[in-house]
Formats: structure tokens, sequence, C-alpha cells
């Protein structure tokens, strides 16, 4: 599911790894053409794992949906002209750069001589320019020694590159400000962000720094429980578990009520002199309602206590793998109108997401697969660019372009 809301927008991507291909991803997905240029051959991240038999990279396919595939040797000077020349080309379509590459011929400074107007995003590691990824940055927020059984001299990294997904979403979301701007004033702009800006401002907004700072509040671990009200996983009598959490006082009567735990749990309140409609007792007394929720649930296979849980509006979800997500939740099959079976060129047929958002009663236009490497190469140079058969037949000829 795509929208042509960004439509006649040009942005010239040149990046690696995720926070900027998301990024890029994001705004083909609203309609923007995304034109992606990759080193003849590929990039760095071309080849990255998970790949097909055949050798076609799941990881970059997936990442460059909707995108059109530009191959040029930027390590030559020909190249790096060549890819200035596509950002700085004249039209209101263009003159927007993506990049995480910070290169002085690729800076906005240089970039601003072609196109006063331009708009570059630069994703960098850190805000000095020094170098970072995800799980450099992650490893500083505190959060490993709170994942799972964490601690001090036994971090736990989560799998999730949560700051990547953060930074794009971000950094999208800067350039269409900065169009705004633009289209009303005629302005360029130039956006850095960087990825450690993007993890260390969230422990910020959710409150994190601050409980440190004023509170001297170093948090433990807690497994599997919720922080500040309750949540945890349990287990089914099928082999199954199900993370079960109850935020509000809504949410915490309708699994009393679901589980018949009444009697037991107004009995613990009077022992403890505490009401479990607050969330700060629900959280302090988590391993005493765990145990009664644990006998319930464990004498009861998986189906019966989804359907259980749905008839009282209970917050839960099973857990799963990827295979089972496939196999068993709705919300990721057809049924879901932001997936669409696609056939991506050297992967097959699958099913693959477009945007998450919805426009109300916009039309909608289908997932486009990822393209293959340099397939736009002559059309972009063409369209843009305005260059002949013969000079894209010479900058074949003399390796400075490729692609099929």
């Amino acid at each position: 599911m795509n929208y042509d809301l960004l439509k006649g927008v040009r942005v010239i991507e040149s990046s690696a790894f995720i926070a900027a291909p998301l990024c890029g991803m994001t705004l083909a997905q609203l309609g923007a053409e995304v034109i992606r240029v990759d080193l003849i051959g590929g990039g760095l991240d071309y080849q990255r794992l998970p790949m097909m038999p055949e050798g076609r990279s799941i990881y970059w396919t997936s990442l460059n949906k909707a995108k059109k595939s530009v191959a040029i040797d930027i390590k030559r000077p020909e190249g790096r002209e060549l890819l200035q020349r596509l950002v700085g080309a004249p039209g209101e379509a263009g003159g927007i750069l993506l990049t995480n590459i910070g290169t002085p011929w690729l800076s906005h400074k240089t970039l601003s001589e072609l196109r006063p107007d331009l708009i570059s995003c630069t994703i960098e590691g850190n805000f000095d320019g020094s170098t970072a990824v995800d799980y450099t940055v992650n490893c500083a927020t505190g959060y490993p020694m709170l994942t799972g059984t964490g601690s001090p001299d036994r971090p736990v990294n989560h799998t999730l590159p949560a700051w990547d997904v953060i930074c794009a979403n971000q950094a999208a979301t800067a350039i269409v400000a900065a169009l705004a701007r633009r289209q009303g004033s005629g302005e360029g702009a130039e956006i850095r962000l960087a990825l450690s800006d993007s993890a260390f401002s969230t422990l910020s907004n959710l409150g994190l720094l601050t409980e440190s700072e004023l509170i001297g509040q170093q948090r433990e671990s807690l497994g599997n429980y919720l922080y500040g009200a309750f949540g945890h996983d349990f287990a089914t009598s099928d082999g199954r578990r199900v993370m079960i959490v109850a935020i509000s006082a809504r949410q915490w009567r309708a699994l009393v009520k679901a589980c018949d735990l009444q009697s037991a749990v107004q009995s613990l309140e009077a022992a403890l002199g505490v009401n479990f409609d607050s969330e700060a007792d629900r959280f302090e007394g988590r391993e005493l309602l765990a145990a009664l929720i644990k006998q319930w649930c464990i004498k009861r296979p998986l189906a019966e206590i989804e359907a259980h849980f749905i008839q009282h509006g209970v917050a839960y979800g099973p857990y799963r793998t990827v295979r089972q997500l496939l196999q068993e939740d709705k919300r990721v099959s057809l049924d879901n109108p932001i997936f669409e079976r696609i056939q991506t060129p050297g992967v097959g047929e699958h099913l693959a997401a477009g945007t998450p958002l919805r426009f109300g009663h916009m039309s909608r236009q289908a997932v486009q697969p990822a393209p293959e490497l340099g397939e736009h190469t002559d059309e972009v140079l063409a369209d843009v660019l305005g260059l002949s058969d013969q000079q894209i037949g010479a900058l074949r000829d003399s390796g400075i372009v490729g692609g099929s």
C-alpha cells in the first residue's frame, strides 16, 4: 500500500545500513521518486544477510522497495560529479539529498553551490560526526542492563535496531517539513541527524534521564515484568506463552474478571492494605498477582485463553516465532490492507508491506518491489540530466555507470 502524496518530489539517496535507506523507502512509499545511487556491483550492504540461495539479499531488497536504482562509480571523480549533478538538477522536483556518507564532495556547502535551495539530510553516528551504529549506541542507553535478566556485569542486547528505525522516521519527517518550508519560502535546509541523538532524546522524552538525574534511581532488570504497572508472560497447557498486560484500571478489571479472580484479589488487597486498581500497587504486588494468573493460564490451551480474553476485552498477545506469525496472525496477511504479494527479482513472490499509514478514503498504489541494481540508470540520466543515448553509452563504455 503506497500513496502519491509526495508525487512530484525527487530524492537522491546515497546511503547504507538501515536508517537512511529506511527513511528513503518511507518517502518512496508516500509517492516521492527516490533514486538510490549505488556503486557498480553494489555497495557494502548489497549482499548483506539474509540472502536467497541464488545470491540476492533479502535485507537489501526489503529496505529498498519502491525506489529507482542507479549504478555509478562514485570512487572516481567523474562518478562523483555525476551524482552531484543529479542532486543539483534544476526543477521543482529535485534538490533533495538523503545520505549517511559524511564526505566533503557530498556536503551541503558543496552541493548548495549547484542548487541554493538544496535540502540535504545527512544521518551521522554522533553529533560531532564520529562513527556510531545502532548496536554501539544502544549499549550506552542503559537498556541492555534492563532487558531480560540484564545487569551491569551481564548486559543483554535486544536484536531490534530500534534507534535506526526511530532515526529513519525522524529524518523522513524532517525532510517533509523542510520541503513544506521550501515550497513557501524558496529556502533550502541543511539537516543533520545523529543516530545517538535519536536514542538519547528518546530517553529524555520517556523520562529516564530525568529519573536518574533528579531521583538518583537506577532501575534494575525485571525479566519480563512490565515496569510501572502489571504485565508478564505466562505458559499455557499446550506449551505456548502469552503476554498479559493491565496498564489501565479497566484493563485490570477485565483481566480479573476473565480469570475469575475477584475473591482472590480482594483477599490480597485486604491483607496487604493496597488497591490493585492503582498502577503503582499492581506493580508492587506483581509477583503475587502473577502467581494467581499463572495457575489460571497453565490449565488452559492458548486457543481457549484467547477466546476468553477476547470475550472480556483483556490486553494480551501470544508469543510467536516469525513463522508462526505468518501462519497464525491475520494482521500479517492479505486481510490487512497494508500487505500485498509482490514479485521481487531474484527473491521471488512473497508477502510485503507498504506504508503502515492509512489516509482515509485516499486511493493507494500497489506495493512496488526493490529494483535490480542499476535498473534505472539510463532512464534517470536521460530524464533528470537530459543525457543522450550516445552520452550514456560513453559513460557505460568508460565504466562510470553500470547496471541493467
